[in-house]
């Protein structure tokens, strides 16, 4: 337990639609602040103008919402260190980056966009990495002057100091250590007034007290950049865990949508259940010490340490969200369930038969999505295929047995399923006939399927009338 009053966030950009990946560094951070009764900040990172999209904010706070989480500071509530949006703070970024450069910690850099293009395809060709070669770094005071009087565009630059090492110890990672040879000089402030991520995540970081800071690990090689920029303003440096990156459910490579979806919003309209999410999306990189995957948010928030997570990269794998998911949907109440399938409910369905059929194909639930494709023979009868139909069996035999069955199921003053079950038994004992035969083509002529939930209620839920239309229907087609 740490005596530091701990402050975690997440930043995400405008750009377009939540990652999963995103969700589970938010189900992170989230959970380190309430495990140690901090504070969970949502902030907005909107500095690249031109990738923003138009409603953007409004659907990722939907998103996380969503999830069943909240923030605890944030643009649409407000809080001690607003604004949240970083697009409202140039004033504030301008004025420690004129700052940097007043200490030397930053300099002015006048280069044309064309001559740094130029500058990194000699270094391409070179097979270099692609560095600002600091040309602007050596202009005197006066020349700096005189550029700014006359109305010359610049950018701000990181002085990255020389023959240095920047050392730092990630909870996940241990040390990690860059020299400052490898550390480029990195714009920080650019021509419009907008800063770069690397400017504004450090004194947003600082401004807003956080603590600790879980992201991917892709931030890791941008981290030394960051540490040198707390040391510039002589700020205290945060707590950093760089957490795994998801890899495609084939195990290769970064989760990208080039291998499926990456949406978190839509593995919730997919039918995938937020608590199931958020569990898949604990287990992910980190186990507790039963070695038990199954938990709820409360027992994740209780024992949850990002040091206890591996560093190795993790499969996003789809069949064991399927199984949590599945059985999520099993502990569900089936008022509860009815509630969270209603968006998933075709228009055609017959409501009234709602509480009779969900019964049936509880079991054969994975996701709520799936409602459509395991009911529409209930209410969209299917022409059953004879080849199914005559396996095991032949023309003569199946018109017989169907003609036969008709005639007994007419006969049924009661139409439930332990009648039907009883009448249809009796006929395949009382004829001798196939059990595994007679059964399989009972099913595909009534339900046009192989596979379906339990055959004799589901011919109680198709009814009397709709049943022996069926099987009527099947038997014209027995030639």
């Amino acid at each position: 337990m740490t005596d530091q009053h701990i402050r975690t966030r997440v930043a995400p950009s405008p750009t377009g639609e939540i990652h999963v990946g995103f969700m589970g560094t938010l189900l992170k951070n989230y959970a380190f602040a309430r495990k140690h009764s901090g504070e969970f900040i949502l902030r907005i990172e909107d500095t690249d103008q031109e990738r923003e999209v138009p409603g953007a904010v409004e659907r990722l706070q939907a998103t996380i919402r969503a999830y069943g989480l909240e923030w605890d500071e944030g643009p649409d509530i407000g809080g001690p260190h607003a604004p949240y949006t970083q697009s409202e703070r140039l004033a504030v970024y301008r004025t420690y980056a004129d700052q940097l450069v007043t200490q030397h910690h930053a300099y002015h850099c006048f280069c044309s966009k064309d001559r740094l293009e130029a500058l990194r395809d000699a270094q391409r060709s070179q097979k270099t990495p692609p560095k600002y070669d600091r040309t602007c770094r050596s202009l005197s005071p006066e020349e700096v002057a005189e550029n700014l009087a006359a109305g010359r565009q610049s950018v701000i630059r990181l002085a990255v100091p020389d023959n240095q090492t920047v050392t730092f110890t990630d909870l996940i990672r241990g040390e990690i250590s860059f020299s400052t040879s490898d550390v480029d000089d990195q714009v920080l402030l650019k021509s419009d007034g907008f800063p770069t991520y690397h400017l504004a995540v450090v004194i947003d970081d600082h401004l807003m007290k956080i603590s600790h800071i879980m992201r991917g690990e892709e931030w890791i090689s941008s981290t030394p950049k960051h540490i040198l920029l707390y040391q510039a303003f002589n700020w205290k440096i945060p707590v950093y865990a760089h957490l795994p990156v998801y890899l495609n459910p084939d195990g290769k490579g970064k989760m990208s949508k080039r291998k499926g979806t990456v949406s978190a919003q839509v593995f919730l309209d997919q039918g995938y259940l937020p608590e199931a999410l958020l569990n898949f999306f604990m287990i992910l990189g980190w186990g507790r010490d039963d070695q038990r995957e199954l938990m709820t948010l409360d027992e994740y928030i209780a024992e949850f340490d990002p040091k206890d997570m591996s560093p190795k990269s993790v499969v996003f794998d789809l069949q064991k969200l399927d199984w949590i998911n599945g059985i999520y949907i099993r502990q569900m109440s089936q008022e509860a369930l009815q509630t969270a399938l209603d968006p998933f409910i075709p228009a055609a369905f017959p409501r009234e038969k709602l509480s009779a059929v969900l019964p049936l194909i509880f079991e054969r639930l994975v996701k709520l999505s799936d409602f459509e494709e395991l009911t529409s023979f209930f209410y969209a009868p299917e022409l059953p295929d004879t080849t199914e139909m005559l396996k095991k069996g032949n023309p003569e035999l199946v018109r017989l047995q169907l003609s036969k069955t008709q005639e007994a199921l007419t006969k049924l003053e009661e139409w439930n399923h332990e009648a039907i079950m009883t009448t249809v038994r009796s006929l395949q004992e009382q004829h001798e006939w196939k059990k595994k035969q007679y059964f399989m083509m009972l099913r595909v002529a009534s339900t046009g399927r192989s596979v379906t939930p339990p055959l004799f209620e589901t011919l109680e839920v198709f009814g009397k009338d709709e049943t022996l239309e069926r099987l009527s229907t099947a038997a014209a087609l027995v030639t």
